[in-house]
């Protein structure tokens, strides 16, 4: 607020550095923030002069009646409580007369149940989704990272296990948001002292600066994808409470237990141990909606695998069309045998997914920082692994496939092309860009 006085007048001790002389690999110096206007010292702190003020201060405001609002709603619970000698539930639920028994009655009581225990049950599949969406949102340096993380805890599989290093997880993801952060801000440009980076003898040019997510005056790092990484953390601090309550036998009776099943049932007798009423006679829409879900979903699953196989072509998309076609070959058998062996397959096929999505952002620092050296000297490269920089903001010209093959589906309906062309001009035709 002080700062806001008319009597501040920053352009009395604002900076303006000079402009060295810029050589051929120092690109886009007349963009820096260093060299484009007189330099604030105080914006790198947080002050900026701002009319009118509300709009400067709405956010801060805002926050503060969210505060405000949760404080009110917890004070006035505890007071009724206190007045009507009321004890808080052991969960924090909409509808506190549903449970467990309650799921299999109908519609609504499922509705009402996954509307208090969702996250209790998929909470950490969420977990490992918006994993795969800071990924796919990121596709950089530190993604990778979060690529990695995902492999250790996938790798110990076993639900228990997990968690058992979750906290591990969740402090991992605080520290690097925290790293990130600091990365953010930067060094002060008030000295007029500009990153290593962008010296003439470096290497690295803007894409580049940007995949490692490195501070810069020109390639600011993009601070929304801190956002994507708060989102993650905020649900893993979730399901790490609700781990913790999974071993509360209170937590249990009401939502159910989260115990997996065991590996040396067979799945043909499962009905015999299985407490869930049978559904497949169709009693209510319930059971309906099992039935389709249970006996559809296998199905299901094996036309999303088909679809990203044919998408593009690509060695990765092949080994989804070879997954695909080899559960193909079981059709509805494969569901009738032991439960060892269906999560033995489950979990090659999640093995392989994960090992794509890692692999792709891996090589998207040479879609994204090197495409154009990849296109002169190694188009097969591109061809090969389908490499494209999704993510926005890389200064990349545009560029396409000279004959446009890259769709399984044009090569399904264009068959007589293959007898004027060879299979490696089909299937990896000549790259380049046109200008």
């Amino acid at each position: 607020m002080l700062y806001q006085l008319e009597s501040i007048n920053p352009a009395s001790f604002s900076v303006n550095c000079t402009m060295p002389n810029a050589s051929e690999k120092q690109e886009g110096l007349n963009e820096s923030i260093l060299y484009r206007k007189p330099i604030d010292p105080t914006e790198w702190v947080g002050l900026k002069k701002s009319y009118p003020l509300l709009v400067y201060l709405r956010n801060n405001l805002l926050m503060l009646a969210i505060l405000a609002f949760e404080v009110t709603i917890y004070r006035h619970q505890e007071y009724y409580r206190c007045r009507n000698n009321l004890t808080a539930p052991e969960t924090r639920t909409i509808f506190h007369d549903i449970t467990r028994l309650h799921l299999d009655d109908g519609v609504v009581s499922c509705l009402k149940y996954f509307i208090n225990y969702f996250f209790y049950k998929f909470g950490l599949e969420s977990c490992f989704l918006l994993a795969v969406n800071v990924i796919g949102q990121r596709m950089d340096f530190y993604a990778m990272i979060h690529a990695f993380a995902l492999i250790a805890v996938l790798y110990r599989r076993r639900r228990k296990a997990i968690a058992e290093i979750w906290p591990k997880y969740c402090c991992f993801l605080s520290c690097i948001i925290t790293f990130q952060y600091f990365i953010c801000i930067g060094i002060p440009p008030a000295p007029c002292k500009d990153y290593p980076w962008r010296s003439p003898n470096a290497n690295f040019n803007s894409n580049i600066i940007k995949w490692l997510y490195f501070p810069d005056f020109i390639v600011k790092p993009n601070a929304v994808f801190l956002v994507y990484d708060f989102m993650l953390l905020l649900c893993a601090s979730l399901q790490r409470q609700t781990f913790e309550d999974e071993n509360k036998a209170a937590v249990r009776i009401m939502a159910g237990d989260n115990v997996e099943i065991c590996m040396n049932l067979d799945a043909a007798s499962f009905s015999q141990h299985n407490p869930v009423p049978d559904f497949i006679h169709c009693r209510s829409y319930l059971d309906m909606g099992k039935v389709i879900t249970f006996s559809y979903l296998f199905w299901f699953v094996l036309t999303i695998i088909f679809i990203t196989g044919t998408t593009r072509i690509s060695i990765f998309c092949m080994g989804y069309l070879v997954a695909c076609f080899y559960f193909l070959l079981f059709g509805g058998d494969l569901l009738l045998k032991p439960i060892r062996s269906i999560l033995r397959y489950w979990d090659w096929l999640i093995a392989y997914n994960v090992f794509v999505i890692t692999m792709k952002n891996i090589l998207s620092i040479g879609a994204c920082g090197y495409i154009h050296s990849l296109l002169h000297n190694s188009c097969w490269v591109i061809q090969a692994f389908s490499l494209a920089c999704t993510v926005k903001g890389y200064k990349i010209r545009k560029c396409k496939l000279w004959g446009g093959w890259n769709h399984l589906g044009q090569h399904l309906l264009c068959l007589p092309v293959a007898a004027k062309k060879s299979l490696h001009e089909l299937l990896f035709p000549p790259c380049g860009c046109r200008y």
